[in-house]
């Protein structure tokens, strides 16, 4: 019996009371209010709910009468062992062996599928995070940007969420001007130009750029930096992308800030027509020659210029264009994932969705990161002064470094120990959950091999304490789904894989699969097979929802 279906049946059992009390009413909720929570204390039972406590005030009575008439109700439900009276009108819910087992067969039914849910259907979301400008590699809070803002994506997608992975390529401006002067630099044997960039990455891309383009240095002065400018900025990015993809990360937009200021056929840009469009919107206004947005009406600290007086967009025209443009291209909600240092950005953003006419609570949503450190990781050779995203990610592997970034709240500075990571222990949270994963399979090879198969499911053998545990566990995944995509917390899926990890290691050591010496295979082992299985299609979902991989073997 899951949430889902319990949930039916106690409301089945509250239409009826409610009725009674309020004859002629609609019952004054459905069965998706109802929420359930696993009581701390397993000796209260599998489930609990503060249903009578919501709804006594409503129905005329007071909660512990209404909850002693619920649960007198599902005592008699299929699949109920008892429902009991707790504290001012909890009710504690136990159910019956065959009931609380038969999950195990649902899980390994529903193979991939089981976790994901319909909690945010028919929401459009356009995830923007990592953004780095493509002038040099990809450094260690990119890396972890990357991850929680795939793993975001991910437990979203389950949720039933149609998002868009978007990476903003700042190609515009002073810094790309400066990389060109500093590859140009390199190419010709100078130093690097003063305020430019510096690392032999830079000489690396020079060397790039003059075997592509033999001539470079014949053609004339402006056209040398166009020509460099353009050719390492695709080299640039091209490696950019392909760090990414090695972290398993990768994006379905790679939007150039250039879009914005292109001039179309009637000679205006996507930043013209976004001022044009706020200023429909009655929140733009001109002041000392120059263009302003009257963001102040939207919590920010000041007003924005949005236009100066000499007629040059600011950095703040080009957000709003951006911004304008991800709502035309369908997206409803907009989440940004800012580094430790945009916390500006946070007013300003909420700024110009009001201005748009879009709710700034609900349309647009900003996560600030806080920085990460790893101890005894190195300054990048090429780079000279960043911790570069490559680098890490062959220090400690993909699986490792993506798990432990993705195990905390975005908004906490987190201090990695490399050497716990690369330790084949449980005091290693990945290896400790992909362990789990691998000994599933494991059971299931020596299984087979001594004729323990899944032809037979009796649930109701399920009934040692460890197995109740599990299960609990089991059926609490597509919760966790469901509120790490609400609340934008992936950590949420990786602390839960750690406590069902734990729970699976306590049964191996209580339950037996295959029975012991010349015993008799029975239904309970062929049942805990099952269990077995669906504790591992379990362990597996919730890895890809990270982005880690599932072993079978280790």
């Amino acid at each position: 019996m899951t949430p889902e279906t319990l949930a039916q049946a106690l409301l089945a059992v509250l239409a009826p009371i409610a009725e009674e009390r309020r004859p002629g009413e609609p019952l004054p909720v459905a069965a998706a209010d109802i929420v359930f929570e696993r009581p701390r204390n397993r000796e209260h039972g599998d489930w609990a709910s503060n249903i009578a406590m919501r709804l006594a005030k409503q129905l005329g009575t007071n909660p512990r009468e209404l909850a002693q008439q619920i649960a007198d109700g599902l005592g008699g439900v299929e699949g109920v062992d008892s429902a009991e009276v707790a504290g001012p009108g909890f009710i504690n819910i136990r159910l019956g062996a065959a009931a609380a087992g038969a999950l195990a067969k649902v899980i390994v039914d529903a193979g991939s599928a089981y976790g994901t849910n319909d909690s945010a259907a028919g929401q459009s979301i356009n995830i923007e995070f990592v953004s780095a400008n493509p002038t040099g590699p990809l450094h260690i809070g990119h890396t972890r940007w990357a991850a929680l803002g795939d793993a975001i994506a991910r437990v979203l997608e389950a949720s039933g969420a149609t998002v868009a992975r978007e990476y903003y390529i700042n190609d515009a401006g002073v810094q790309m001007e400066r990389f060109a002067h500093s590859v140009l630099a390199a190419a010709k044997g100078e130093p690097a130009p003063e305020g430019g960039y510096a690392g032999s990455y830079i000489g690396d891309l020079a060397t790039r750029v003059l075997a592509a383009r033999p001539d470079l240095l014949e053609l004339p002065d402006d056209d040398q930096v166009l020509v460099a400018r353009e050719l390492a900025y695709e080299f640039q990015l091209a490696e950019q992308k392909e760090s990414l993809a090695k972290f398993n990360v990768e994006f379905d937009v790679w939007f150039s800030e250039r879009v914005l200021h292109a001039k179309d056929d009637s000679g205006l840009s996507f930043v013209d027509r976004a001022v044009d469009r706020l200023r429909e919107q009655g929140h733009v206004f001109d002041e000392d020659g120059a263009v302003w947005v009257r963001t102040t009406d939207f919590g920010d600290d000041k007003d924005r210029v949005i236009r100066r007086s000499n007629g040059e967009y600011t950095y703040f025209a080009a957000d709003a264009a951006y911004y304008l443009n991800k709502g035309d291209r369908g997206f409803e909600y907009k989440l940004y994932l800012l580094g430790a240092d945009h916390h500006g950005y946070v007013h300003r953003l909420k700024a110009i969705a009001g201005a748009a006419g879009e709710d700034p609570e609900k349309n647009v949503e900003v996560l600030i990161g806080q920085l990460v450190s790893i101890g005894g990781a190195r300054l990048s050779k090429r780079a000279g002064n960043i911790i570069e995203m490559d680098d890490l990610r062959e220090w400690l592997g993909t699986d490792a470094l993506r798990y432990s970034l993705e195990r905390s709240p975005a908004d906490s500075p987190l201090a990695l120990d490399p050497e716990l990571l690369q330790k084949r222990s449980n005091d290693n949270p990945v290896f400790y959950v992909q362990y789990a994963h691998a000994r599933t399979h494991n059971v299931g090879r020596n299984a087979a091999d001594s004729g323990v198969d899944r032809s037979e499911f009796a649930p109701e053998t399920l009934t040692h304490e460890t197995e109740a545990a599990l299960l609990g566990a089991l059926q609490e995944f597509p919760r966790i789904v469901a509120f790490a995509a609400e609340v934008r917390e992936p950590h949420r899926v990786a602390r839960y894989l750690e406590e069902l990890a734990g729970l699976y290691h306590r049964w191996y050591d209580n339950c037996r699969v295959i029975p012991l010496g010349d015993a008799p295979i029975e239904s309970v082992h062929r049942t805990r097979l099952w269990l077995n299985d669906a504790t591992g299609q379990v362990l597996r979902n919730g890895l890809q929802l990270l982005g880690v991989s599932a072993p079978e073997r280790m």
